[in-house]
């Protein structure tokens, strides 16, 4: 779209009502969860939350700097999805949370703080003020013996926008603690070995972050500076001092374990989302984000199958055996078709190896490789050994007899024989390595020079 056309669609989202753009900012995240229509979702998603936002082209920048300074404490918590997990907010909730605590829960501070932003004075002191009365109006609402403010929180927006309000007013009220613990906390911690357990679980001993609602939170911030997020349940099982899962689930912490495996779940749609897509760029980090942390689960935590842990990690092997395995099994086909050795009357002048799909098998076989590294934990072994070998067999003899064939006199056949053979060799080096891949190469360019001498004396 050029750039007027952006500018109506802008202009046309910010004329929508609230719920409106809300509902659509949701339709189009689920749009490009499932991988449809993902071009305009992210440009109209793009536009949706820069008139949300209120970035510096809107007409009403003050109002815009009032939500932005009120929500920032939630921004690390903030989930682009509509499937937000412990320690998670989704950012389609912050403008309905936004406009209730505005419109109806706290006029007055909330006119306090705008008059206050537009004198330049007492700005800091005055988002406290407002960040705290939003905690404190929140908690009412969404306790069972509420007041009227509880009974207007139906009117906010979607169940999922319900869901978010009481984590968002706990944000709010605890800003200054999370804060501090996000400082406290190292940027990385590779390793999470004991003496990093011991001086996390030191910085989280802050009773305004222990309580189950703002937990899961000031977990999320030290789960963010993990090297790998499963690590997180190292917390949990150092505060009960055993591995047993029925005693860590019986404790707060125990939501570190339910956090893991909500993140384990979000690599693994990912990854059958990359390979729905054909896209293998990023395959091999997320196997292996998914296998270690299966390993890791299973090792450091005694999970019971029956549980609703064991099944839950049990779903997502079985998901991404599922995905991998359909792939898997594709591949050999897919060589079959550029490597078949054609009868010298079927090749004609238009026939041609495409590259895009040598390519795309390349980024196939190195996928199976991949594969083989993490077959046993994501249950693949046998699908994955079984067509590894199958490959190995079919290219090597394959690439023998295409080289072979390339001592044709047939110009139109030996050009094709050529472009077989240049495929075959980027098999073989994934296959077998560079150096058989080398060997093959040059036996093929050599098969091609002798038959290029000796044409002439055939003539």
């Amino acid at each position: 779209m050029g750039p007027q056309a952006i500018d109506r669609l802008r202009e046309f989202l910010a004329q929508l009502p609230p719920q409106s753009q809300a509902l659509l900012m949701r339709e189009f995240e689920r749009a490009v969860e499932s991988g449809q229509d993902v071009a305009v979702a992210n440009l109209v998603l793009e536009q949706l939350r820069k008139v949300v936002r209120r970035d510096s082209d809107n007409e009403r920048p003050r109002i815009a700097d009032a939500s932005r300074l009120i929500l920032e404490p939630l921004e690390p918590f903030l989930s682009e999805t509509s499937h937000a997990g412990p320690g998670q907010v989704r950012r389609a909730s912050l403008l309905p949370i936004w406009q209730w605590l505005q419109r109806e829960a706290i006029p007055d501070e909330a006119r306090k703080l705008e008059a206050a932003i537009n004198s330049d004075r007492d700005i800091d002191k005055a988002i406290r003020a407002f960040q705290l009365a939003a905690s404190e109006t929140i908690a009412k609402a969404v306790s069972p013996n509420g007041g009227p403010d509880s009974r207007s929180i139906g009117r906010i927006g979607a169940p999922s926008v319900v869901e978010d309000l009481g984590p968002v007013g706990a944000i709010l009220g605890a800003r200054e603690a999370l804060e501090t613990l996000g400082n406290r906390l190292p940027l990385t911690l590779r390793t999470f070995a004991e003496s990093h357990i011991a001086s996390t679980l030191d910085a989280l001993n802050v009773p305004s972050l222990q309580t189950p609602t703002v937990l899961p939170f000031a977990l999320a911030l030290v789960m963010q500076r993990l090297g790998s997020s499963w690590h997180i349940v190292r917390l949990a099982i150092k505060v009960v001092a055993s591995d047993d899962e029925i005693r860590v689930a019986s404790t707060p912490f125990g939501v570190a374990v339910s956090m893991a495996l909500h993140d384990l779940a979000r690599v693994a749609l990912t990854l059958r989302s990359d390979i729905k897509r054909g896209r293998f760029d990023d395959i091999s980090s997320h196997l292996k984000t998914v296998h270690d942390g299966i390993r890791g689960l299973r090792t450091e935590l005694d999970i019971r199958s029956d549980s609703a842990w064991g099944r839950q990690l049990a779903s997502i092997r079985v998901e991404i055996s599922s995905a991998l395995q359909s792939e898997i099994e594709s591949v050999p086909g897919k060589v079959r078709r550029l490597l078949r050795q054609r009868p010298d009357k079927e090749i004609t002048a238009a026939s041609k190896i495409d590259t895009m799909d040598v390519d795309e098998t390349v980024a196939l076989i190195d996928f199976v490789a991949t594969c083989r590294n993490y077959a046993s934990e994501l249950a693949i072994n046998e699908v994955t050994l079984r067509t590894y070998s199958e490959l190995q067999h079919y290219v090597e003899r394959s690439t023998e007899a295409i080289v072979a064939s390339l001592r044709t006199p047939d110009q139109r056949v030996r050009a094709f024989r050529k472009a077989q053979a240049d495929a075959a060799v980027r098999f073989c080096e994934i296959l077998f390595g560079f150096d058989y891949a080398s060997l093959m190469s040059k036996a093929a360019d050599n098969a091609v020079y002798v038959e290029r001498k000796a044409a002439p004396k055939a003539g």
